[in-house]
């Protein structure tokens, strides 16, 4: 049954209506389109144009269409419907006859999708609220595990200066915590209802449209009825943050497939989440870390598509923006995987704590403590940082680390280096003299993860 019919002689060719139903992916939406046809049947009894009665015979069917849509019971495939709203009024009119056909009384398709997938990207919101902060537990958990474990540090993917492990997980914590606020950011900016707008004018029926808003839980009704039928930057801000985060969750995915590799040996991750090769029978492969790392394109495509599709469209409504649902609908489910695969990973992985301490103490990484002890010694740091590379030379040119020199070598490049400067330059002392906020001291550490664990807390 289309709604659109009445001035048409012939149907649509099949050829058309391939392209141009909806229903084999909008049915994702068939929970929150009888939702809000309750309120608008609700609306129209109120503004007298149904009886009591009407209403609750229409609200009494739909409330039976939700109960078999939330149970997965509604037949999509043997419908021959355009798309999720003409199947819930065909649904509607074979229970009630005449009475289904009121409903849609007032109301368009324009202001009906744009309501309900406001609503569906609002309960989306809080279940990817909820994938998000399971991440950042196993985070928390992962560096609760390991808080005297200390890695290498890296710039350029050079070691640079070593850091607790503990301070990486929270590294990406800090990430994962503004991926929640985005998500909180988009829920305030998008919590408007578009119901009652119409096609694009609004209706001549006298519905109250704060009182529609409110009870589907909206804060207000959108102000400006084309705007509402043809705004899209809630669909945008969604892509655009599960992109940011799949952003974040790719850069997690190749630190570990780098510290999961034979070169680094960092750390090893459970049989769950990696897989064989069918030739090499000793390989076992972080695959699921690549497919995080490969699954990131994909959304942002999605994000690229939407605004490729928005950025030439005239208002009102145009049928350009069918192309919405797909690419979202996509996205929130690859975004839900990656975050859930994460949470896994991250629970599954065991570190190596002493070849990460090895590690740490190579490649010079504290050069960076002898130049700011020459500091201390009243040398300028631009100058004690020469010096410092000076010491690196005499380091590489003896096959041994700095803190291996004898003094004597280092008096003869400086000779304001003393015995004290060995102490310096053991691997916990440049760690933990980073005793600021924001830094890797084990102090300012574990004080920053307990204060994240209660923040956990208050969240749930």
């Amino acid at each position: 049954m289309a709604l659109w019919g009445g001035r048409f002689e012939s149907g649509a060719s099949s050829m058309f209506k391939q392209v141009n139903d909806s229903l084999p992916f909008d049915r994702v939406m068939a929970s929150q389109d009888i939702q809000g046809s309750i309120s608008w049947s609700r609306a129209l009894q109120k503004a007298c144009v149904l009886t009591s009665d009407e209403q609750q015979q229409l609200e009494a069917a739909l409330s039976e269409l939700k109960a078999q849509a939330d149970a997965g019971e509604l037949d999509f495939d043997a419908s021959s419907e355009e798309d999720i709203h003409s199947f819930v009024e065909a649904a509607l009119i074979e229970k009630l006859g005449d009475i289904g056909r009121k409903l849609h009384t007032g109301r368009s398709r324009n202001d009906q999708v744009a309501t309900d997938f406001r609503l569906w990207v609002r309960e989306h919101i809080a279940s990817l609220r909820s994938d998000v902060l399971g991440v950042i537990k196993s985070l928390l958990n992962a560096a609760s595990r390991h808080q005297e474990a200390i890695i290498p540090g890296y710039t350029h993917l050079q070691r640079a200066q070593p850091i607790h492990f503990a301070h990486w997980c929270l590294a990406y914590v800090e990430m994962l915590k503004r991926d929640l606020s985005r998500l909180d950011d988009l829920k305030a900016r998008m919590n408007q209802c578009p119901l009652g707008s119409g096609a694009l004018a609004g209706t001549t029926f006298p519905v109250d449209r704060h009182a529609i808003a409110d009870e589907l839980g909206f804060d207000s009704p959108c102000l400006n009825s084309l705007d509402a039928v043809s705004d899209r930057d809630f669909v945008l801000e969604l892509l655009f943050t599960a992109s940011t985060s799949m952003m974040h969750l790719s850069r997690l995915a190749e630190d570990m497939i780098f510290y999961n590799s034979g070169e680094a040996g960092f750390l090893q991750l459970g049989d769950s989440v990696t897989s064989g090769s069918s030739l090499m029978p000793q390989k076992k492969n972080p695959d699921a870390l690549e497919l995080m790392r490969g699954k990131c394109g994909r959304v942002f495509g999605s994000l690229q598509a939407l605004l490729v599709t928005m950025k030439g469209l005239p208002l009102a409504y145009n049928k350009d923006m069918q192309e919405d649902k797909e690419g979202a609908i996509d996205a929130v489910n690859q975004w839900h995987i990656c975050l859930c695969i994460a949470s896994e990973v991250l629970d599954s992985l065991q570190l190596n704590e002493e070849r990460c301490r090895v590690a740490a103490a190579q490649g010079y990484s504290n050069a960076t403590e002898l130049a700011d002890y020459l500091v201390g010694k009243g040398i300028p740091f631009r100058t004690g940082h020469d010096i410092a590379g000076r010491v690196v030379l005499q380091a590489i040119d003896n096959g041994c680390a700095i803190e291996d020199l004898p003094l004597s070598q280092l008096q003869a490049i400086c000779d304001k280096i003393e015995d004290d400067v060995y102490p310096v330059l053991q691997l916990e002392f440049g760690v933990n003299q980073r005793n600021i906020l924001g830094g890797t001291s084990k102090e300012t550490v574990t004080k920053a993860l307990y204060q994240e664990l209660e923040n956990l807390d208050k969240q749930r």
